[in-house]
Order: structure tokens, then sequence, then C-alpha cells
């Protein structure tokens, strides 16, 4: 009947109703599909705060700078002994708020490579008081043109340490080191905080865990956690004893899908380091 209708209608009519019903239909189909979709889209969780303000540590305001200089093979000896005695100078020396919490060559890993982690007590102030007083120490300055001569390239990063990592302190040796970082997919660093917090509790049986940190400034979206073990065989039957721990799974399960690389590093400290 309602065919029937249709057709007593004047072209010009028939034609309106057309258009009509064909505009209903697909107002209607993106109506169903849009309804589909959001089944599927991601709720973005809006943040109150910057990311490091949420998981850096509220009662200190330490800041931490990481450095990465890859050696002349031949120059290997002489740069270690003469960064070590620089370090000595400006970590001793009252003027300067920073402070050289330790120093490796690395040994698995990139070789020929020296890691260097300071820290500055008092954050950005501090780091821009001891730089310009740096380059008005001549002997810095001629330290830095001699240990030019030893470098094939260097890197650095500033840091801040997670609120539920352990502080790094000093500590006897012998050890071996582990650095292990983490460059995480943007956006992800919330949720890798949360997984960690729990984590890091199932970690402290052999005093292993020394520092964790996670970048401001270069690489961004990076993580650095750091490991002391008195050898190798230590390392093996520690990370394998945390197999065995509930959670330590879950949090390994949640965590993986959060990183797009990670890389480690196994490190010997120098004489100077004070984490030995």
């Amino acid at each position: 009947m309602a065919a029937t209708w249709f057709l007593k209608l004047p072209k010009p009519q028939q034609l309106l109703c057309k258009n009509t019903l064909g505009l209903f239909i697909f107002k209607r189909g993106l109506a169903d599909k849009s309804w589909f979709q959001s089944l599927f889209v991601h709720k973005v969780d809006p943040r109150k705060d910057a990311h490091s303000n949420l998981l850096s540590k509220k009662e200190t305001s330490n800041l931490y700078k990481i450095q990465f200089h890859n050696v002349k093979p031949e120059y290997l000896d002489a740069y270690n002994n003469l960064s070590a005695e620089v370090q000595n100078r400006l970590h001793c020396d009252k003027d300067y708020p920073c402070e050289i919490v330790g120093s490796w060559n690395t040994w698995y890993g990139e070789q020929d490579q020296a890691v260097h982690l300071w820290r500055y007590s008092g954050g950005y102030p501090a780091l821009t008081e001891c730089l310009n007083k740096l380059w008005q120490d001549k002997e810095y300055l001629e330290f830095r043109k001699e240990r030019s001569k030893m470098l094939i390239s260097r890197r650095n990063q500033l840091l801040l340490e997670f609120s539920f990592w352990n502080e790094p302190l000093s500590r006897a040796g012998p050890n071996i080191y582990e650095l292990r970082t983490y460059k995480l997919k943007p956006g992800t660093m919330i949720e890798w905080g949360n997984h960690w917090a729990r984590a890091i509790q199932k970690r402290q049986e052999n005093q292993e865990a020394v520092g964790g940190f996670f970048t401001q400034i270069g690489d961004l979206y990076v993580v650095h956690h750091l490991w002391a073990y008195k050898d190798l065989q230590s390392r093996e039957e520690t990370r394998n004893a945390a197999w065995q721990k509930p959670g330590w799974d879950e949090n390994v399960y949640y965590t993986v899908p959060l990183i797009r690389s990670m890389e480690s590093r196994i490190m010997i400290p120098l004489k100077n380091s004070p984490l030995q």
C-alpha cells in the first residue's frame, strides 16, 4: 500500500521523498556507527598535575644528572684518573652544591664507556649555580679541554627520583651494578609508577635496590633502575627469587606492554665512587 501511495505522487514529490528517506538512513547509520565505535574508544583519564610532581619525592628537591661518556679505548685509564681527580674536588668542595653519587665503567653493554651519576641538592637553582661557578673555574676548564681529547661522544640526562624507590646512598663493596634502562610509550609513566610502587617492595631482601629515576630533560619517558649485586651469580639468583614472590609476575605482565625498548648495562664502580 505504501508503494502504491508513493507511485501516485507527482515525480517532484517522489524525488523529495527519496532524498529525505536517504538522508534519514544516512544519519541513522552514522549514529549507529558512532555508538558502536564508542564501545572501543579509550576514555582519557585527565591528570590534575604533571607526572614529575605526582611521582617524585616531595620531601627533597634533589635533581640528578646522569652522564654517558664513550671513551677512546687507548685513553680509558687516563680518563678514569683525570675524572676521579676532578670529581673528588667538586664532591668535597662545599661551595659547589653537587656531589658524585656513583661512577662506573661499563663491563657488559657499550664498551669503553664511563657512567657518572650526580646529585644536585636544591634542584634546578643548585644546578645553575654549579654550572655558573664551573665556567669561572680555570682548573675545570683545563680539565674539559684535556678530556675532550679522550672522548668519542658524550650525552647526559636530567633526572628525578621516584618517590617509592630507595635513596641512592654510599655502600661498601665489592659489588657490580646493573643499570636497567626502559624507554616507555609516551603517556604511560603514571601507570608504570603505580605498578612499581608495589613491585619494589618485593626486591628489598638482598638490598639490591639502589635507586630509581625518570628523565626530565634529554630523552623523555626514560626510566633508569639501578641495582647492586655481589656478582653475576648473585644477580641471577636474586632475580629468579623474585618470581617466587606473589605479585611479581603480575607486575611484569602489566608493565611489559608499556615499554618501547629496554637495555641492561653491567657496570664496575671506579675507585672514587661512593657506590662500591
